[in-house]
């Protein structure tokens, strides 16, 4: 009786766990009968089956996914090739038509890569180089974004976002790239030379026309000051002489003598010399 009892109990605990199961909040859950899709469930909580082989679970995750797609060439607008390397976010929103369509991670992820790198190249080659790397990229994801979740929705996937990682160009183009990025630098440094070297003539042109301007006006007062230099002198002069012609005679030819003697100068004088008498007296 003991051992049909613990029989009992031990089927009752495997019927509970093989009917009753819990879905987490990371997931959903589709429920096959016989593999056909009888039910889903896309909340989390307690919930019930019928046991295994009549009904199985298959879980799906529930969170937003991240796929990294491999680097690939896309043609721009104006010829150019670029190596595009972009990333989407994605997640199961329709577990039933993923299980329909897709039923694995791996097809979807290889169904979705064709789809987003389809309309990257769509939508770049509508656009110059510039504008994919630099001006409207934003704009353009949305586009991208848009388009491919559009198409995606089919498979019971939604894209959320589409985004480039980085653009970069093939190595056989690089250095032309860089050898015309070069040339435009150049030709921007020359220009800014040539700009500094005329503003730098027409600073020295102002320099030497100011610089002539004060010299001349300094020369200007000088001249004047000298002139009314040599204008008092003579006044004085004319007073001194006036008032004593013998003594301002005397006082400007030992001036003269001053000017014309030095500690190196012989003379040699007659003897009725006006200077030979006045060394003579002294």
């Amino acid at each position: 009786m003991k051992k049909i009892l613990l029989a009992s109990v031990a089927i009752l605990v495997l019927l509970g766990l093989t009917t009753v199961f819990i879905v987490d909040e990371k997931e959903q859950v589709v429920i096959l009968a016989f593999g056909k899709p009888v039910r889903t469930i896309l909340e989390p909580g307690i919930n019930m089956k019928v046991p295994f082989p009549f009904q199985e679970k298959i879980k799906f995750d529930d969170r937003l996914l991240e796929y990294d797609s491999p680097p690939e060439e896309i043609l721009s607008k104006d010829k150019k090739t670029l190596i595009v390397d972009n990333y989407v976010r994605w997640r199961i929103v329709d577990p039933l038509q993923f299980l329909k369509t897709v039923q694995a991670i791996p097809i979807a992820l290889s169904r979705m890569d064709d789809i987003v790198y389809s309309e990257l190249r769509r939508e770049l080659g509508t656009h110059d180089m510039v504008e994919i790397i630099t001006e409207n990229r934003e704009k353009l994801m949305e586009i991208v974004t848009f388009n491919s979740n559009k198409a995606t929705l089919d498979y019971g996937i939604a894209v959320i976002d589409v985004r480039i990682r980085r653009v970069d160009l093939p190595a056989e183009n690089e250095e032309s790239i860089y050898a015309r990025m070069e040339a435009e630098r150049n030709r921007q440094a020359n220009k800014f030379r040539s700009e500094g070297e005329e503003e730098a003539q027409k600073i020295r042109a102002a320099t030497d026309r100011d610089k002539t301007i004060i010299l001349a006006d300094a020369y200007k007062d000088a001249e004047r000051l000298r002139g009314e230099g040599d204008a008092a002198a003579v006044e004085i002069y004319a007073k001194a002489y006036s008032a004593d012609p013998k003594f301002y005679e005397f006082v400007r030819t030992l001036d003269m003598y001053k000017k014309i003697i030095d500690d190196k100068t012989t003379l040699v004088l007659p003897s009725n010399s006006r200077l030979f008498k006045l060394l003579l007296e002294k």
